[in-house]
């Protein structure tokens, strides 16, 4: 997406102004940003970006790292920062709506998590993006998620069951689906997840491309583990603020800026795809995926009823999965998202 003409006529005039040693009338603000890897990790790099594009809307903002988000999201909370980034699944306690992008299975690729966001971004959403006090002001790829298993066999539904999954014990969507496919779910927390996997505690964790490496996967893979060729959930990473506490306008201008960095995002979290060595894969039949999505789509309904995930966003992202593709099966079937 073309940022808007008026948005971008004011991050040129603001760094011309900047540049030329004039100075930029702009509030002070406090980011805290959850990024695995903290200062040098991908997101707080991205945010680097995005703080030079705020001065255009009044905001200087001091980016925090945060390598736990659990940390990052109580700061935000009780006011210790003004705004905050950090994933999907963490956002979903502040907004159900942008909160349930991350539902499990519901956004098979990029193709299609971009068409959400978009939809999303638009001014015509804007009311669904603010939940008194909050307000989401961009939505980014945080990368497509995949199972890591401790043995090969374990690539489908039926072969998960009994076996002990790593889940974040703060979504309870997941606690859901594991007990669902009768497997064993055991709760941590994003810092020591892989850890557990790494150590034999788990059978099966999942996650993005970046952290085969950042997080040592492949001493938990060894010697007959691998990565199964499927995406769990489009993970996504949020901005979050206090809306009063920003200018008027700010939240549309960032979502529109966000909006527009996508395509970045997406090839940097291919990157991290790429460095898995492609021996580690494990390809899985159009049947068996099949089998996982209606796992997934029955798993969504579930939370939906619970109050878990949210209504409007579940029939959002339906109506773009049949629109890309409706000789699906639940694009008839009774019982809609």
């Amino acid at each position: 997406m073309i940022l808007h003409k008026k948005t971008l006529i004011k991050i040129i005039i603001t760094v011309l102004l900047m540049s030329s040693g004039y100075s930029v009338q702009a509030v002070s603000k406090k980011m805290c940003v959850f990024d695995l890897l903290g200062a040098n990790g991908p997101t707080f790099s991205q945010l680097k970006d995005y703080k030079t594009a705020a001065l255009a809307w009044g905001i200087e903002l001091e980016l925090k790292p945060y390598t736990n988000e659990r940390v990052a999201a109580e700061d935000f909370k009780s006011g210790v920062c003004d705004a905050v980034s950090f994933t999907g699944i963490r956002a979903r306690q502040f907004n159900s709506f942008s909160g349930s992008l991350d539902a499990v299975g519901a956004m098979p690729t990029y193709d299609h998590l971009k068409s959400v966001i978009t939809t999303i971004s638009s001014k015509k959403a804007a009311k669904l993006m603010f939940t008194d006090p909050y307000e989401v002001v961009g939505v980014f790829p945080g990368g497509a998620a995949y199972m890591f298993v401790n043995d090969r066999k374990i690539d489908t539904v039926g072969e998960l069951a009994g076996k002990r999954i790593a889940i974040l014990d703060s979504d309870p969507a997941q606690v859901e689906m594991v007990t669902f496919i009768g497997a064993s779910p055991v709760g941590t927390s994003i810092a020591n997840m892989y850890s557990k996997f790494n150590n034999g505690s788990v059978d099966v964790t999942y996650g993005p491309g970046i952290v085969y490496e950042a997080m040592e996967l492949y001493k938990g893979l060894k010697p007959n583990g691998g990565v199964i060729q499927f995406s769990l959930v489009q993970l996504t990473m949020q901005i979050l603020t206090r809306k009063a506490d920003f200018p008027e306008g700010y939240g549309q201008m960032s979502r529109d800026y966000a909006l527009s960095q996508f395509d970045k995002g997406v090839e940097t979290t291919k990157r991290y795809d790429n460095k898995i060595p492609k021996e580690l894969w494990v390809p899985i039949s159009d049947s068996d995926k099949i089998g996982y999505l209606e796992v997934f789509r029955q798993s969504r309904i579930r939370l939906r009823d619970k109050g878990v995930y949210n209504a409007k966003m579940l029939k959002l992202m339906r109506i773009l999965r049949c629109k890309k593709d409706p000789q699906q099966s639940e694009c008839t079937s009774a019982d809609k998202e």
